[in-house]
């Protein structure tokens, strides 16, 4: 009776493992059979194509091919990918592109994933970066639509160069700084500065600043690149990016305002576009008073923020005040058909200011291009934007900021171009938004 007692024991402690095992099992398949199918080393991984909005094939997952042009691989390599991309489209939709989902596992077949982009409208905007490592970027502010999204430097996949890991001109190529990458914004933090302005400082209308170049705070010296002139209300002090004006502003209206309205503006969050997760920014609330909040202010000292995350403040500014999440996924298909397989990816948003600020920061954006950055090269488009000269210190040259975005509805585009130690920002990367800007609205 005692043997048969503990053979019953046995035989329960037995069962009781293999039912924690065949549970545990359960979970893992639940909450990571995405991952199992869509790992690189599968025979499943990516099996489904990915095309850009106009049906041009970017990935071929059967022949493990891209796109015939090189141009298009090149600039859209860091969307799709290859196994040295975490954060690309083949890694993030694998699971997507294999057709897994937990019922049927990969059995009905492979999907086609169609994008929002824009494959020529990326090759244009790689080719006006001409080289040098930076951003661009546009998406349409109303529905997130993503149409395009450039980091450089790149390579072609079908033929990457021997000296990747050695030549100084593709250090940081396998990142993708549209997405994963924080700079200091520069003189488009003045943005931020002005919104709290207009709600917080309540006679903002007799604002006036005289710029002689120079302001010290405290034997602390924050400076202009000239005197910008005499009794500048808060939208002159925003067409010239005066220094000295928005040092002042800053100082008065306090390290812990400026850093609730950076918050606000979406611009410490991580977006999830797509399953990739952006790099959060940063700010650091300085001593009130201190020359480090004026220079905070500016958007300079330690303030940093990701250009996806930009160019969707953008896309709020110009939506009064309702900020979408970018999206890349059109909609997905049954491989080889046009057969829905999914539901399409919806819209998420988000509130940065009030309709009013909005309202105010728009006309005075618009302001900017027609008194500072010429109206000339944009033609006929309503384009409202900032400038930014980011000072990155050692001896290099600052970064160039341009962001902004159209105010019309025929045309509801956000941008955002960012070109690395690229000098000053509306010479050097506002020419290459009025070329990338007057493709994407082309006819």
């Amino acid at each position: 009776m005692k043997r048969l007692r503990r053979r019953t024991i046995i035989a329960l402690v037995l069962a009781g493992a293999l039912a924690a095992g065949v549970l545990f099992f359960c979970f893992q398949l639940i909450g990571k059979g995405n991952d199992w199918v869509g790992f690189f080393g599968t025979r499943y991984y990516d099996s489904g194509a990915i095309y850009d909005r106009n049906g041009v094939l970017l990935y071929d997952g059967q022949t493990k091919s891209y796109a015939e042009n090189q141009a298009a691989r090149v600039s859209t390599l860091h969307l799709v990918g290859d196994q040295n991309f975490g954060t690309s489209l083949r890694s993030v939709l694998a699971s997507r592109l294999t057709g897994y989902n937990l019922v049927t596992g990969t059995s009905l077949g492979s999907h086609d994933v169609t994008l929002t982009i824009d494959a020529a409208l990326n090759e244009t905007a790689y080719a006006a970066l001409n080289g040098r490592k930076g951003v661009v970027a546009v998406y349409d502010y109303t529905t997130g639509d993503l149409l395009c999204e450039v980091s450089s430097p790149s390579y072609d996949p079908n033929n990457p160069p021997s000296d990747i890991n050695e030549n100084p001109a593709y250090e940081g190529v396998y990142l993708n700084r549209f997405f994963s990458s924080t700079y200091p914004p520069g003189s488009v933090f003045k943005l931020v500065t002005t919104a709290a302005a207009i709600e917080q400082k309540k006679d903002l209308d007799q604002f006036r600043y005289t710029c002689t170049g120079s302001l010290e705070v405290d034997g602390d010296v924050i400076t202009c690149p000239y005197a910008h002139g005499e009794n500048m209300d808060i939208k002159q002090c925003l067409a010239t990016s005066c220094n000295g004006a928005y040092a002042t502003l800053a100082m008065e209206l306090g390290g812990k305002t400026l850093g609730e309205y950076m918050e606000q503006a979406g611009l410490l969050d991580s977006l999830a576009v797509c399953d990739i997760h952006t790099a959060k920014g940063s700010f650091v609330a300085q001593e009130d008073g201190s020359a480090f909040l004026g220079w905070s202010g500016v958007g300079q000292d330690k303030d940093l923020v990701n250009p996806c995350n930009m160019l969707a403040f953008m896309g709020g500014i110009a939506n009064d005040g309702v900020a979408v999440v970018p999206k890349l996924v059109e909609r997905e298909t049954i491989t080889g058909t046009s057969i829905p397989a999914a539901f399409p990816d919806g819209k998420d948003t988000y509130s940065i200011y009030g309709e009013e600020t909005c309202r105010q920061l728009k006309e005075m954006m618009r302001n900017n291009v027609a008194s500072q950055y010429g109206q000339a090269q944009f033609g006929d488009l309503a384009v409202c934007a900032k400038s930014g000269t980011a000072e990155v210190g050692g001896g290099q040259e600052p970064h160039a900021w341009f962001a902004g975005f159209i105010d019309d509805p025929e045309h509801p585009l956000a941008f955002l171009v960012l070109v690395e130690n690229g000098g000053g920002g509306a010479r050097v990367a506002g020419s290459i938004a009025a070329q990338v800007l007057a493709q994407a609205t082309a006819e």
